[in-house]
C-alpha cells in the first residue's frame, strides 16, 4: 500500500472518529437537556417533599449547589435560643432570605432584636419567651425597620404590665394575632384602657393582672376584626364583665375562658345570655370552669354551629346536660374534650357516639367509670375518629374483647396510665387498628416484650411509639424492620445494650430516642444506635449512669445528624462545652 493511500486511509478514520465523538457530544448534551429541570420544578417537588417529612429539607441542601440555593429559599423559620453564637446570625440572615417566622429563646433580646433590625427581612411572625420582662427597646428598634409583623407572641415572661399592652399596640398597630403569657400573675396595674389593635383577630392572655372588665369590653369593642379570644386566668374579670364584652363582638367565632380566683359562677343568666349571642361560635373551651346544666341546654337550644367543644375538669353538670347539647350539635362537632368527667360510664358513651358520625378526636381521659368497652363503642360508632385518648380510665371490662371488625380510620390512640391493660387487649387493638402511626402505652406496665413487638409487626404505620415505665418491655425479640418508626420513648425501663443493639438494626429511621434513667445502659448499646440509625437528631441519656462523659463527646463525629443531646448526669455542661457542639449544629443540654 502506497504512502499516499495510507494517509487518506489515516485521515478518514480520523474524520470518522470526530464524527463520533461529536455525535457522542450532541447525544450526551441532548440527554442532559432532557434530564434538566428548572429551579422552580424541582422547588414544586421539594415543597411536596417537605410537607409531610421536613427533615429531609438538610439532606436535599447536600446534594448540589442548585439544591443548596433552592432549598435555602425553602426555610421560613428559624429559632435562636440562648446558645446560638451572635456572630452566626449575619450568615444565617445572609442564606435563608426567605424567613418569615423567628423564635427567640431567651439570651439578651434586645441585643437580638436591633441586630436582626439590620437585615432586610419581611418578618411576619415573632415568637419571644422566657425572660423577666418584654425586651421593649429592642421591639421599638425592630418596629422601626421591619413593620411585616402580623403575629407576636410574648410567653412565659415574668412580668407584663399594661404599659407593654399599649406600647405593643403602638409599636405595631398592624398586629392580627397577639399572645401574652406570664408563668406567675403579674402586678395590677390600673391604668385606663386605651387600645389601637384595630385588625387584631386572634388574642391570648394567660396570667395578666392588669386586665379587668373595663379592658376586656374595650378589647372587644375596639378590635372590630376579633374572631378567636382565650382569656385565662386573668383574675380581675367578673362574669359581668366577660357579659358586656360578649356584647361588643356578636361576631366571635372561638372562645377559651377559665375560672378566676374569685371563682366566677358563669352560669348566671347574663353570662348565658350573652354566651348564647354569638351566633357564630365554633369554639367554646370552658376548661376547669363552674357550669350548669342550664347553661349546656341554652347552648343547644340557640343551635350554636359549634365544631369544637372542651369542657374538661369542669363541675356541677351532668349527663343530662351535654347529652342535649351533643344531640344538637350532632353534624358539625369533630372536637371534643370531656376529661375528668367522672358521671360518664359506657352506656353513655354508647349513646352520644351514636350521634357524633363527624367526629375526629376525643379525649375521655380521667373517667374513672369507663373501661376499654367504651373504646370499641366509639371506633364502632364514629366513622371519623382518628384521634382517641383514654388514659387514667377506670379498669378492664371482660367482655369487651368480644368486638369484630376492623377500624383503619384511627390514627392515633393514648391509652397511658391504665396499669390494668394486659396483653390481650393490646394484641386485640393492633390487628383492629392497622393504621396506628402515634401509640402511647407510658405506664401500662404489664405489657410484654412479645406483645409489643406483635403490635409493630401488624401496624407497620407506627411512626411514635411511648413506652415509659413500661418495665416488662425490652424489645429483645424484634426481629424484623420498623421503617417508619420516627420516635421511641424507654423512658424508666429496663432496656439494655441488647434492647439498643436490636433497636439499631430494625429501627435505622429513628429521629428521637429517649432512654432517660434507663441505668443498665453503657457506651456499647449507644455506639451501636449512634452507628446504625443514620438519620437520628435527638436523643436523651440523662439519669443513664453508666455511660462515661468520653461517649457524648464521640457522638457528634460518629452521627453528624444530630441536634439535639441531653446528656447523662455529671456531664459537663459549661458554656465552652455547650459552644462547641453548637458549632457543629446540635444542641446539648
Amino acid at each position: 500500500m502506497g504512502r499516499q493511500t495510507r494517509r487518506r486511509r489515516r485521515n478518514s478514520l480520523k474524520h470518522s472518529s470526530q464524527q463520533q465523538i461529536t455525535s457522542s457530544n450532541e447525544t450526551r448534551s441532548k440527554t442532559t437537556d432532557d434530564l434538566y429541570l428548572s429551579d422552580d420544578c424541582w422547588e414544586s417537588i421539594f415543597k411536596f417533599i417537605i410537607r409531610y417529612h421536613s427533615r429531609y429539607l438538610e439532606s436535599l441542601s447536600l446534594v448540589s449547589k442548585q439544591f443548596l440555593s433552592i432549598t435555602n429559599r425553602l426555610l421560613f423559620s428559624l429559632t435562636i435560643s440562648t446558645v446560638t453564637p451572635h456572630s452566626l446570625l449575619p450568615s444565617l440572615f445572609r442564606r435563608f432570605t426567605k424567613l418569615t417566622s423567628l423564635n427567640l429563646k431567651g439570651g439578651n433580646l434586645n441585643k437580638l432584636l436591633r441586630q436582626i433590625s439590620c437585615f432586610p427581612l419581611n418578618i411576619t411572625s415573632l415568637n419571644l419567651s422566657n425572660k423577666s420582662t418584654i425586651p421593649l427597646d429592642g421591639l421599638l428598634t425592630f418596629s422601626k425597620k421591619i413593620t411585616t409583623l402580623t403575629s407576636l407572641t410574648c410567653s412565659n415572661i415574668y412580668s407584663i404590665r399594661y404599659t407593654d399592652f399599649v406600647f405593643i399596640a403602638d409599636c405595631f398597630p398592624l398586629l392580627e394575632e397577639l399572645h401574652l403569657s406570664s408563668p406567675y400573675h403579674n402586678f395590677r396595674v390600673e391604668e385606663p384602657p386605651s387600645l389601637t389593635l384595630f385588625k387584631l383577630r386572634k388574642v391570648t392572655l394567660k396570667k395578666q393582672r392588669y386586665i379587668n372588665d373595663q379592658f376586656l369590653f374595650h378589647l372587644f369593642k375596639n378590635c372590630k376584626h376579633l374572631e378567636e379570644a382565650i382569656i385565662l386566668d386573668c383574675n380581675g374579670i367578673t362574669v359581668a364583665g366577660i357579659a358586656s364584652a360578649h356584647s361588643q363582638r356578636p361576631n366571635l367565632r372561638s372562645l377559651s375562658l377559665s375560672p378566676t380566683f374569685e371563682q366566677i359562677n358563669n352560669s348566671t343568666t347574663h353570662f348565658i345570655d350573652s354566651l348564647v349571642s354569638l351566633k357564630g361560635l365554633t369554639c367554646l373551651d370552658l376548661s376547669c370552669s363552674q357550669i350548669s346544666d342550664d347553661l349546656l341546654y341554652s347552648i343547644a337550644r340557640e343551635g350554636l354551629p359549634l365544631t369544637k367543644l372542651v369542657l374538661g375538669s369542669c363541675y356541677d353538670y351532668s349527663y343530662a346536660g351535654i347529652s342535649c347539647l351533643l344531640s344538637k350539635c350532632r353534624q358539625s362537632l369533630q372536637h371534643l374534650n370531656l376529661l375528668n368527667s367522672d358521671f360518664l360510664n359506657d352506656q353513655h358513651v354508647v349513646e352520644f357516639s351514636l350521634l357524633l358520625t363527624n367526629l375526629v378526636f376525643i379525649n375521655l381521659s380521667e373517667c374513672e367509670m369507663l373501661t376499654e368497652s367504651a373504646l370499641f363503642t366509639l371506633v364502632r360508632n364514629c366513622p371519623s375518629l382518628s384521634l382517641i385518648k383514654m388514659e387514667s380510665i377506670g379498669r378492664k371490662n371482660p367482655d369487651s374483647l368480644m368486638d369484630s371488625g376492623v377500624y383503619p380510620q384511627l390514627k392515633s390512640l393514648y391509652l397511658a396510665d391504665n396499669p390494668w391493660l394486659r396483653d390481650e387487649s393490646i394484641i386485640k387493638f393492633a390487628s383492629i387498628f392497622p393504621n396506628l402511626q402515634v401509640l402511647d402505652l407510658t405506664d401500662c406496665s404489664h405489657i410484654s416484650d412479645e406483645t409489643i413487638c406483635q403490635v409493630l409487626r401488624r401496624c407497620c404505620k407506627i411512626r411514635y411509639l411511648n413506652l415509659s415505665f413500661c418495665s416488662g418491655v425490652k424489645l429483645h425479640g424484634l426481629n424484623f424492620e420498623v421503617s417508619k418508626l420516627e420516635v421511641l420513648s424507654l423512658s424508666d425501663t429496663k432496656v439494655d445494650d441488647e434492647t439498643l443493639n436490636v433497636i439499631s438494626r430494625n429501627c435505622c429511621g429513628l429521629l428521637q430516642l429517649k432512654l432517660e434513667s434507663c441505668d443498665k445502659v453503657t457506651k456499647k448499646g449507644v455506639n451501636h444506635v449512634i452507628e446504625k440509625c443514620t438519620q437520628l437528631r435527638k436523643i436523651n441519656l440523662l439519669g443513664c449512669d453508666k455511660l462515661h462523659n468520653n461517649v457524648v463527646d464521640s457522638m457528634l463525629n460518629s452521627r453528624p445528624s444530630l441536634r439535639k443531646i441531653t446528656a447523662p448526669r455529671g456531664y459537663d455542661l459549661s458554656g465552652r462545652k455547650k459552644k462547641l457542639f453548637l458549632s457543629q449544629g446540635c444542641i446539648l443540654k
